[in-house]
């Protein structure tokens, strides 16, 4: 059995699409760093995406941990020409495609960014990449995006039902593999 410890970075206080953007996480709250950092395994390598938010909470996490090198396919999914862009502004400039891309993910991207599928795709192939190693628990340091395709996949739900899960900033969603199927332990859990 192995276990992939998902944790989302650190708070950014960011009100408008922030995939690829690389904006830092807010780690000033040290009892709620020092709380995951004592619930996540002691012995478990620690590996991030590559956007400072993510890389960030990783190294305050890591402590004695190994601490494995950061990779651009665990990116949160890439919102093109809607990054840095409010919710109100993205309706009001792509009404259709934004209502759809929420009501209905899947194949639909934004304009110059990718779908849920091509995401889940990319995170995929890390997954596999990272599953092939000999460690029973791993900790990836992640993003909403990310977590959700994961979570979808253990859940055996559809992208618009795994978009209704909440995963808050310094959450643990553990999933675990059995080597037949990926099965959810916890979901949005805050040590």
């Amino acid at each position: 059995m192995k276990r992939l410890w998902w944790v989302r970075h650190g708070p950014t206080h960011e009100r408008a699409f922030c995939g690829w953007r690389d904006v830092p996480a807010d780690l000033s709250d040290i009892a709620a760093i020092a709380r995951l950092d004592a619930y996540l395994p002691a012995a478990a390598p620690v590996v991030s995406s590559t956007l400072l938010r993510a890389r960030a909470t990783a190294d305050a996490l890591a402590g004695s941990r190994p601490r494995l090198p950061a990779r651009d396919d665990l990116r949160e999914l890439h919102f093109g020409e809607w990054e840095g862009l409010r919710f109100d502004e993205v309706s009001a400039r792509d009404p259709d495609l934004s209502r759809a891309y929420w009501e209905d993910p899947g194949d639909i991207a934004p304009p110059g960014g990718e779908s849920w599928n091509a995401a889940a795709q990319r995170i995929d192939g890390a997954v596999q990449a990272l599953m092939s190693a000999a460690m029973p628990d791993l900790v990836i340091v992640a993003h909403m995006g990310v977590i959700l395709t994961r979570l979808a996949l253990a859940l055996d739900e559809a992208p618009s039902e795994a978009l209704g899960h909440r995963i808050d900033p310094l959450s643990v969603t553990c999933l675990s593999f059995d080597n037949r199927r990926w099965r959810a332990e916890t979901i949005n859990h805050i040590p």
